[in-house]
């Protein structure tokens, strides 16, 4: 099954904007910083050379678009480090012809690596604005695997269940049931767990009936996870 136009094309870009060729470089040195951080899968890091990571962030910060740190995209969120990312494949491993199921869609960006490795990627977001932005950036690349939704994350996506990966980017107190419910027969989910100041990554296995639970690695620090089985948005906006 064809999910993306060819990654050797050079993908679209808005009218006015820079060239992608003109990233190359920023692309590459960022892979280098990947691997200096302990990545060395060739398939992942070729992933971050292939995939613009800048046509998924407001072009007002595309200057730090390919540097190795979380970077702002509005509404008191971020898009998560590279590193961290490549961390997340490492650790799951997804294969070619499993479903993922995504919380926390954000700025596309991670939703676009997984559908160049998987057969179908299903993402939900809490936030409209952030949706349809990852929307346009994932339509303009040609990616034809991915299904958003907006809304609250913690219940998952029922409807497409299961997953054979669940790919959970913002931070929980607990492992909401509905990704256990929801996570295939085996399956692998991986979650960052603690207080809303410091986490742990948690790998979740699920096989022949029963799941473990592993730490994956340690002082995480994660945009809360807000929704009605994990932390409780304010009237005001903040979390509780």
């Amino acid at each position: 099954m064809s999910r993306m136009r060819s990654l050797n094309e050079d993908p679209p870009v808005e009218s006015g904007s820079l060239g992608d060729h003109r990233f190359t470089g920023y692309r590459r040195r960022l892979i280098e910083d990947i691997r200096g951080r302990g990545i060395d899968d060739l398939e992942i890091l070729q992933l971050f050379d292939q995939v613009p990571r800048h046509l998924f962030l407001p072009e007002g910060v595309w200057n730090r678009a390919y540097e190795d740190a979380p970077i702002p995209i509005g509404y008191h969120q971020t898009a998560s480090q590279p590193s961290l990312q490549a961390l997340y494949l490492s650790i799951l491993r997804p294969q070619e012809t499993e479903r993922v199921l995504e919380i926390g869609t954000g700025s596309g960006f991670l939703t676009a690596l997984l559908a160049t490795m998987v057969e179908r990627v299903y993402s939900v977001e809490r936030i409209r604005e952030l949706s349809s932005r990852a929307r346009k950036a994932l339509d303009e690349l040609g990616f034809l695997n991915v299904a958003l939704l907006v809304g609250d994350g913690t219940i998952g996506w029922r409807k497409y269940a299961p997953y054979e990966v669940i790919v959970v980017s913002a931070a929980s107190p607990s492992i909401p049931k509905a990704f256990l419910d929801q996570l295939a027969d085996p399956g692998r989910l991986l979650i960052p767990i603690g207080s809303k100041d410091a986490q742990e990554l948690v790998l979740v296995r699920k096989e022949g009936g029963s799941t473990t639970e592993e730490p994956v690695h340690a002082d995480c620090t994660f945009v809360p996870l807000l929704g009605r089985f994990a932390w409780k948005e304010e009237l005001s906006g903040g979390v509780e």
